[in-house]
């Protein structure tokens, strides 16, 4: 892992400061970029972190222009690392040919088949390099807590589903909860994975839940005017699958809410307040 940080932006924000870094990825093989909010108490020493994981399309900035988080998290004194959402410059056959496969959509997996298995090992990415890259250069403690929108609540649900007791608390936004059962979801994995569903499984919160992987407690909000709620989400297949494994799931459906950052900027404080229970309890 390379341990240089090129700074592409700065802006004061709320007392703290939202930053832009690029760096070489050795496990993506290509450059990076992520995004952090440093809340002002790091001027007195290390704070925890929230991990949030973007949805199909977006990459690092999408969270942190629209979602609203900084107040509160500056208050709570919580720092936010917002990495993109796939390799980026890699130009493999395909890769830019639709917006929920390659580009923008790495599902937050590790590829097992070529040529995707080279360059799109998100899950790696997230759990291992960038948490190492960012302890070494910014004053956040080993508190983590992860959350997500979309393929990105699949991902926060997925990274704590396979390391039980690593974070603190996890949170999502709309889920994709259950995608060996998905278009998205199938799409992703028979062209990332391969054919055989046995390993999707894998990389499924329903499947990692109903295999007993973990009995920790879960928030997710998920807006009912989503016009993706039948076909790609699922709640009730995640609330199922919870109730049959007694796993803690507080799904709460709002009526009204659709998929975009508004329904995410309206309940943000309510997961950061969440998380940081977690975070700071002793």
């Amino acid at each position: 892992m390379t341990d240089k940080l090129e700074q592409k932006s700065a802006n004061r924000c709320h007392g703290g400061w939202v930053k832009r870094f690029s760096h070489y990825s050795n496990t993506l093989d290509c450059e990076m970029v992520f995004g952090i909010f440093l809340p002002p108490q790091v001027e007195q020493g290390p704070v925890p972190v929230l991990w949030w994981l973007s949805g199909l399309t977006c990459n690092d900035e999408n969270f942190m222009q629209k979602a609203g988080a900084q107040k509160m998290a500056a208050e709570l004194g919580i720092a936010i690392v917002c990495p993109d959402t796939s390799p980026r410059g890699t130009d493999l056959p395909g890769e830019h040919d639709s917006f929920d496969f390659g580009s923008g959509a790495g599902f937050y997996l590790n590829a097992r088949r070529a040529p995707w298995s080279q360059h799109y090992k998100m899950y790696d990415y997230v759990t291992e390099e960038l948490p190492a890259l960012v302890r070494e250069h910014f004053p956040v403690s080993e508190r983590e807590a992860i959350s997500g929108h979309s393929m990105g609540g699949h991902g926060a649900l997925v990274c704590a589903l396979r390391q039980p007791g690593r974070y603190a608390s996890v949170s999502a936004f709309a889920p994709v909860t259950n995608p060996v059962d998905c278009p998205w979801g199938e799409k992703a994995f028979s062209n990332y994975l391969g054919d055989d569903r046995s390993e999707w499984a894998e990389w499924d919160a329903c499947e990692l839940i109903l295999a007993g992987k973990s009995k920790q407690g879960l928030l997710v909000d998920q807006g009912e005017a989503d016009n993706f709620l039948d076909e790609q989400l699922k709640p009730g297949h995640l609330e199922k699958a919870c109730h049959l494994q007694g796993v803690p799931l507080e799904l709460r459906r709002q009526p009204g809410y659709d998929h975009s950052y508004f329904f995410i900027a309206t309940f943000i404080d309510d997961h950061l307040k969440y998380h940081a229970e977690h975070l700071f309890a002793s």
